[in-house]
């Protein structure tokens, strides 16, 4: 099976990839980076039916990404990396605007050409092999009425920045109730996360992983 294959049986695609030099802080030997995220219709169903979301256990994506993504390396001969475990970090967000398919959008927020501001990272590939990359696309915020920038109902993020404080304050009022149980404001006003088929439950339990409620 190929490996768009492999990752689509976990409901899971390759977002964006690009070829590492030294300056690029990515495992020795590293000649291809792929960066993998949820792949929709279907990945909320599928990652909440699998044994790590039924154990009671903490942090059941990240577990099943781990075991997930692991596997697939190990059958590549690949390197697992992942946004989540450390420290060290690793550099996500620079590997991603390294990819020319996710770029800083106007709030600061990353922005992908095919999921928006809904787009996030289960993990990265480091291959030892050069191959071929999704092609680059063009920057959909250069062409875009930008409603991200007035969307924030807290004002909390905007194009000057993110008031992380003002954003849990809000969250904690019966106005920002819509922003948990369906996600965030922001993200949901870019034209492109309204074309992406997350479901309002997965945007509600990071929302509520983040604001710190069960």
């Amino acid at each position: 099976m190929s490996l768009t294959g492999t990752l689509a049986a976990h409901h899971l695609a390759v977002l964006g990839g690009f070829h590492p030099d030294a300056d690029d802080s990515t495992p020795p030997g590293t000649q291809t980076l792929l960066l993998l995220g949820p792949a929709e219709p279907g990945f909320w169903p599928h990652v909440t039916a699998q044994p790590e979301w039924q154990d009671g256990r903490p942090d059941p994506i990240d577990r099943w990404s781990r075991r997930t993504i692991g596997r697939i390396a190990c059958d590549l001969g690949a390197k697992a990396l992942f946004p989540f475990g450390g420290p060290p970090w690793h550099p996500f967000h620079a590997w991603a605007l390294r990819t020319g398919r996710i770029w800083d959008s106007p709030v600061r927020l990353l922005v992908s050409a095919d999921q928006g501001l809904m787009v996030s990272f289960r993990g990265a590939l480091a291959l030892k092999d050069r191959i071929p990359l999704p092609a680059p696309a063009t920057r959909p915020c250069d062409t875009c009425t930008k409603p991200c920038l007035t969307a924030c109902p807290a004002d909390a993020l905007t194009g000057a920045g993110y008031d992380v404080p003002a954003c849990h304050s809000f969250l904690d009022t019966a106005a920002g109730q819509p922003c948990l149980s369906a996600g965030c404001e922001v993200r949901r006003a870019c034209p492109l996360s309204q074309a992406y088929a997350r479901l309002p439950e997965q945007s509600a339990y990071h929302m509520r992983r983040f604001h710190g409620v069960d």
